[in-house]
């Protein structure tokens, strides 16, 4: 069982949970106007106009409608990164808040309003009151759900316009105790590749297969196959996924059609675990199709790499998390996701870690307690002052006056 937090809060908790109802409003707010991948306007311009409020230097368009904030106190060298996103997703809220959201189709059903009003939160803090010397730089990052908005910021020059020496990010964790911290050294979420595979053969009546080339027949034997390759091409103690999300053919009961098509999506937490499932898939499909006398084409969307959280800033991040929650509040190497995240991209450049914070665990949360992409959740408003008072602590920390 999982303590409270103490009842003698960590100072910049403290500082926070008085910020707490004006940062609530921001994240309700935000809930309210959900906005896609690389649509955030009104969500980067809320930002923006707030860190200049504060002093920030703000630099916006990177990766679209992604932005920079930028603070230097001191004559310190250090330099740190820390990164919100700010996307919603195409999912029709179904939680009936008061702050449900406004667009219909569309809803933050992931947190990253929550992520955007803890960084503001901090930012507000540190830029007031903040005790450091060195280079600030906060991330509010557009595209994270599929479309890779933190390569988009990198193609933009991110890390040479504003180099960093470690950068972190944060995500809720529904299912698990509002407010507790969670970390892992290492791999900690599966890279994600699409691959659509079409197989052709020749279209028939269905009273006389014998005329035709079944493409349907080869791609039930590809499904099929396809699971063997988990089973008997990868180790035993490596996660991997292979998932046909879809398998397309035919529109009646009476044709043998010309063509199937199947979807897959494709994880691991290996780099040369990745490359294994997409060889094998390759060997096996092209088998399977000459077995069926069909052909086939692959095509794949790359998408996002195994995220890797580096061993010394992990740690840091763990110190910084028993300090301000108290160990028992704090998970120092959680169990690996098969999720995937963007984050990941900035993690092969640059040093850091990727963390996440409990977004509830059972009926006294509400809504925290409810999966993220599903119609009913919500994040937990509880979080905007334990995540901004991290991310005021890592600050202070890292960037020790």
């Amino acid at each position: 069982m999982n303590a409270p937090l103490s009842t003698v809060l960590h100072p910049a908790l403290a500082a926070t949970r008085a910020q707490g109802d004006e940062f609530v409003a921001v994240r309700r707010d935000i809930h309210q106007h959900p906005e896609l991948a690389y649509e955030e306007f009104r969500t980067s311009d809320l930002v923006a106009e707030r860190l200049q409020g504060w002093g920030y230097e703000v630099t916006r368009g990177l990766g679209g409608t992604g932005l920079v904030a930028q603070l230097k106190r001191g004559n310190g060298n250090q330099r740190l990164g820390l990164r919100a996103d700010m996307d919603a997703l195409p999912i029709l809220e179904d939680t009936g808040l008061p702050w449900a959201s406004t667009s219909a189709g569309r809803m933050h059903a992931c947190g990253h309003d929550g992520h955007t009003a803890m960084l503001l939160a901090a930012a507000q803090h540190l830029a007031a009151v903040g005790r450091f010397s060195g280079t600030l730089n906060l991330i509010f990052q557009p595209a994270e759900e599929g479309h890779g908005g933190a390569k988009a910021m990198m193609d933009d020059g991110l890390f040479t316009r504003f180099p960093c020496d470690a950068v972190f990010a944060m995500h809720n964790m529904p299912g698990q105790p509002q407010g507790k911290l969670l970390l892992r050294e290492g791999a900690t979420m599966a890279s994600s590749d699409g691959l659509t595979i079409t197989l052709s053969g020749k279209g028939t009546h269905g009273a006389m297969p014998h005329f035709g080339v079944d493409p349907v027949v080869a791609g039930a034997s590809v499904v099929l196959g396809l699971q063997s390759i988990v089973a008997r091409n990868v180790d035993p103690k490596a996660m991997a996924v292979i998932s046909v999300g879809a398998f397309q053919a035919g529109e009646t009961h009476n044709v043998i059609p010309g063509k199937a098509v199947l979807k897959l999506s494709v994880r691991a937490l290996d780099r040369e675990v990745r490359a294994t499932l997409r060889r094998r898939i390759e060997e096996l499909v092209d088998a399977q199709a000459r077995a069926f006398g069909v052909s086939w084409q692959m095509e794949t969307v790359t998408g996002y790499p195994v995220l890797v959280n580096t061993p010394a800033e992990t740690e840091f991040a763990r110190q910084v998390a028993e300090e301000l929650v108290g160990a028992e509040r704090v998970e120092r190497q959680t169990e690996p996701l098969s999720g995937s995240e963007d984050f990941a991209f900035m993690l092969e450049d640059v040093p850091g870690s990727y963390l996440f914070i409990g977004n509830g665990d059972g009926p006294s949360d509400g809504h925290g307690a409810c999966m993220v992409h599903n119609p009913g959740y919500d994040f937990n408003d509880a979080n905007i002052p334990v995540g901004a008072a991290y991310w005021v602590l890592l600050t202070e920390r890292f960037l020790a006056a």
